[in-house]
Parts: C-alpha cells; sequence; structure tokens
C-alpha cells in the first residue's frame, strides 16, 4: 500500500498544539518549479497576538432577521459601511448597521437558480477591488434547468447576469462548494465539491480533466479568445496535457469556505468531510498546483475505497476535528486582521462547524505548529462567516435566517491541565492534573479532549473515560466529584498507539476552554 507523502510537517498530534508558518514552497509530484504570484504581494504578516487563546472568548449579537436561508456575507470597500447577503434562492440583500436590513433586495437572479435539494442555490459572492467603480459583482450559483455549478459576472449598473464558467453537476444536488473570493495577485479563486453522493464516486478529487473537486484562479479583467475570462499564464497545470488549466488546487471533496489572510495572502481552507474528519488547510501565498488529498485521505487517515497515486504527494491538513464533538460540516472563516480586537485576536484564525457552533481559533506560535482552542459558541448553523471592510467579523445562520456580530473578550480560564507522560513502543501513559483556577467550586466535572491519530485507550484511573473515535470524555468519579478552587484532581490513563504517542493538546471542563500547561 502506498505512502502517504506529506508535502508539510508531520503534526505531532491530530488536533495540532501549535502551527508555524508552513514553508514557502510544497513538494509536487512533479518536478516543476512552484508557480510565481502575479500582481501584488502582500506585506509581511503583522506580529500576532500574544494573548493566549483559552484566554479568549467569542459571542454573537444578532442585529438582523427575516433572511431567507442565506449562504455568504461580504462587505465591499466602497466606504458605504454595508453588507451584502446571499440567500439560498437567489436574492442578494443588503445590511447597513444604521439602517439595518434594507426591505428591497440589491439583485434578484431567482429566475436562473436552481435551488432544489439542500445545498443547490444562490451559494457565494466576491466583490471586486474595483467594485466602487465598476459596479461588479461575482456570483456562484447552481443554474437552471441543469444544475450547473456556475459562476457569472452581475453588472448592477445595467441589471445584467454574465455567466462566465461553469461545470454540470447533475447527479447528486450537493458538493458544489461556492466560496468566490478574489486573491492578493488580483485574481478570481472559486470553490467546487467533488460532485456529490459519498465516496467521491466521480473520483472528481485526483482528476485533472475536470473541474470538480478543486479551487480554481482565474483573471475576470478581461476576456482571452472565446473565453469571457483569462486562464493565467502561471496557473499550475496550464500546458499539461488533459488538464484544465483554471485549476489551482485539487484534492478537496467539498471547500464551502476558504478566505485570503489579508496580511501574508496565505489561504485557508474549511473542507467537508466525509463523516470522520473534518479539516482545515492553510497554504502559503502563491503556492499552486497543490494536492490536499481526497480521496485518497480524509483528514489524516486514510480513506477507505479511496483513490490513491502511488507517486503522489499530499498536504496535509494543519487542523482536524471528528464529528464525535457534536460537528458535522467546517465553516471555514477568516484571519483576524481588523482594528477592534486586534490585541486580543490579530493573527488568529476563527472558524465555526454548522452542526455543534463551536468557535475554532488557531494561531501561529512561532514553534512549528498551531495554538489551538474552542473560544465560544455561534448561533446554530451557521453558514458563513464574513468581514467588514475594516475586518469586523459577522456571520449568518441559515434557520431562522439571522445577521450576527461576532465579539470577543477576554476571559481567564477557569481551570488548567498540567500532563505527564509516558511513551515506550506501542504504548503511552498519560496523567492528567486538572486545577479549579477560578473562585467557585467544581461540583461534578466532564473533561474532553482529542487523541492523536491512532491512539486508544486501554484502561484509566480516577475517571469513568469513553472514548468516541478520536474525542475522550473523562467524567467525575465518586471519590472526586468535587473541585475546590486552587485544588487539583488527578486522573489518567494507559493508551495503545500506532507511532503517534503525544499528549492531547487541548480540553474542556465542562464546555470552558482550560489553559494548558506542561
Amino acid at each position: 500500500m502506498p505512502r502517504r507523502h506529506w508535502t508539510g510537517q508531520l503534526l505531532l498530534a491530530l488536533l495540532l498544539t501549535t502551527l508555524a508558518p508552513l514553508p514557502a514552497a510544497a513538494a509536487r509530484s512533479s518536478a516543476a518549479d512552484p508557480p510565481a504570484t502575479r500582481g501584488t504581494v502582500p506585506a509581511a504578516a503583522a506580529a500576532p497576538s500574544s494573548v493566549p487563546l483559552p484566554s479568549l472568548h467569542a459571542t454573537t449579537t444578532q442585529v438582523a432577521s427575516g433572511l431567507r436561508r442565506p449562504t455568504a456575507v461580504i462587505a465591499p470597500d466602497d466606504g458605504t459601511d454595508r453588507l451584502f447577503i446571499t440567500e439560498k434562492s437567489g436574492t442578494v440583500r443588503v445590511y447597513h448597521p444604521g439602517t439595518g436590513l434594507a426591505r428591497d433586495p440589491l439583485l434578484d437572479i431567482t429566475s436562473a437558480v436552481d435551488e432544489s435539494g439542500n445545498e443547490r442555490g444562490l451559494l457565494g459572492i466576491a466583490v471586486p477591488p474595483d467594485f466602487a467603480d465598476s459596479h461588479h459583482l461575482y456570483l456562484a450559483y447552481t443554474t437552471l434547468p441543469d444544475s450547473a455549478v456556475t459562476l457569472a459576472r452581475y453588472r448592477l449598473d445595467e441589471s445584467r447576469l454574465e455567466p462566465l464558467l461553469s461545470q454540470p453537476h447533475a447527479e447528486y444536488s450537493n458538493h458544489n462548494g461556492g466560496q468566490l473570493a478574489f486573491g492578493p495577485d488580483g485574481d478570481l479563486y472559486w470553490s467546487i465539491g467533488d460532485g456529490g453522493g459519498s465516496g467521491d464516486p466521480f473520483r472528481s478529487g485526483q482528476r485533472l480533466d475536470t473541474l470538480l473537486g478543486k479551487v480554481m484562479r482565474i483573471d475576470v479583467s478581461h476576456g482571452c479568445g472565446p473565453l469571457p475570462y483569462c486562464v493565467p499564464d502561471d496557473n499550475p497545470f496550464v500546458g499539461t496535457p488533459g488538464a484544465r488549466g483554471e485549476i489551482w488546487l485539487y484534492g478537496l471533496r467539498n471547500p464551502w469556505r476558504f478566505s485570503f489572510d489579508s496580511s501574508d495572502g496565505s489561504m485557508w481552507i474549511g473542507d467537508v468531510g466525509q463523516g470522520r474528519w473534518e479539516e482545515i488547510d492553510h497554504l502559503p501565498s502563491g503556492q499552486g498546483g497543490l494536492n490536499l488529498g481526497w480521496s485518497c485521505y480524509e483528514g489524516l487517515e486514510r480513506f477507505e475505497g479511496g483513490d490513491c497515486g502511488s507517486a503522489e504527494s499530499y498536504t496535509e491538513p494543519v487542523f482536524t476535528y471528528s464529528p464525535y464533538t457534536g460537528g458535522c460540516s467546517v465553516i471555514g472563516g477568516h484571519v483576524y486582521r481588523g482594528r477592534q480586537y486586534a490585541d486580543l485576536l490579530g493573527g488568529t484564525y476563527i472558524a465555526t462547524d454548522y452542526c455543534s457552533s463551536t468557535v475554532w481559533a488557531l494561531r501561529p506560535d512561532g514553534q512549528g505548529g498551531y495554538a489551538q482552542a474552542e473560544i465560544g459558541e455561534m448561533p446554530t448553523q451557521v453558514t458563513s462567516i464574513g468581514t467588514t471592510a475594516d475586518g469586523e467579523f459577522y456571520v449568518v445562520n441559515d434557520l431562522p435566517g439571522g445577521l450576527h456580530r461576532v465579539s470577543f473578550a477576554r476571559e481567564e480560564p477557569t481551570c488548567r491541565v498540567d500532563r505527564t507522560v509516558q511513551a515506550w513502543g506501542t504504548g503511552t501513559t498519560v496523567d492528567l492534573t486538572v486545577t479549579n483556577t477560578g473562585s467557585t467550586p467544581v461540583n461534578g466535572w466532564r473533561l474532553e479532549f482529542p487523541l492523536a491519530l491512532g491512539q486508544t485507550v486501554i484502561s484509566d484511573w480516577n475517571t469513568d473515560l469513553t472514548q468516541g473515535s478520536n474525542t475522550i470524555t473523562a467524567a467525575n468519579a465518586s471519590h472526586n466529584a468535587s473541585i475546590a478552587p486552587g485544588a487539583s484532581v488527578s486522573l489518567g490513563y494507559l493508551a495503545g498507539h500506532t507511532g503517534d504517542a503525544s499528549s492531547p493538546p487541548r480540553f474542556t471542563l465542562n464546555g470552558d476552554a482550560c489553559a494548558v500547561g506542561r
């Protein structure tokens, strides 16, 4: 069985403890040099906040209601402070913080949109850098009558829709992708899922002759020949026989939401998993041609029955989590580069999950990985995280259809977990000391944490422990149910492993994030 060849550093744990910037170039299976970045190169990344992630707390405030299944939210940088919100049926609504949600839509393309099934409809929107002058918007939607996933330009000054590029997608209604975003190079990036069904039935992820299971990169500033857009000459598969030149990345399952860090130009992707792992990818600026693994891999784990090439190189995700945490679909977000919470949150990537509503925070720590924590909950069924022109966060949720402003505060954790690990051969013993750092007693506790891939608990002590996939729930025993302020309890477990004996990277006590000691 072919071994997986990662293009980044191997992870020490399934859910990463730390993140450093990825290598400037990642290896590919061909001998081609990495493509150069066209256009403006972003300035060096600003120094990240030094506030520990478990000390952050995210909350939301609903500011508008009455949206009909909103799917995306974006802000034009035109000095108006507006937000544009797409609705699944094919309308775009306008919200202004001073006047609220406008009654009449900005545009209506419902006559062109196939919204049948749960995942079809108007899915994405992008505002070009010259919007104030051009009055153009770019939309991703499933079209009538053939359900093709379509990219179009909408001219607001003429109320005219101009389809630019379509990919047939009729067999299944799910996995349409739909994110649109202009990159730091000025080109437009667009994601499409693998064609739907389950298990990548068309083997789309690893094929280069289809746009399914890909992120595309095109130049929409002008046309080339018969095309209403241009394929950049430095796209990675230009000139590759049988390959679509629009492809920028491949090996994706359903990259519902991705974004670019406005500080360093790097790309973050939330790729929805099959059922065992949700994943987040973080790629260097300008690095195209990477294979993100699907359907050979789901997250870090070999996917049974997947499409694997013996000579392929795959780029690993930087963060994965199991649906056993209550999640079902990762909702990729953004790196915070606003001003209001810069001291707390600067340089921190925020994502969530459609089902669990957990707020995930990831941040480079300068030591080769990511600091990460759960820092609160979003409203139910968030479909998209957007930013204002100034970089502040909003989210929209599917049902009942609301717009919410996201706020952040510093709240010191009320628990700390210290770890002692002894590893040998294929086994490891982990002792945990849980300290109540708050001011009130903890009466009855539940400690939750992930294990590294390939670890299985064999026995435990001083706790009632259960394992679901890689997720552990350790509840109090009868003799240690109460933890007074400043006091600690000890527990532990013996686990077998298949090569990764690292200790858990994060913990929550009764749902609250804990500081992690040694």
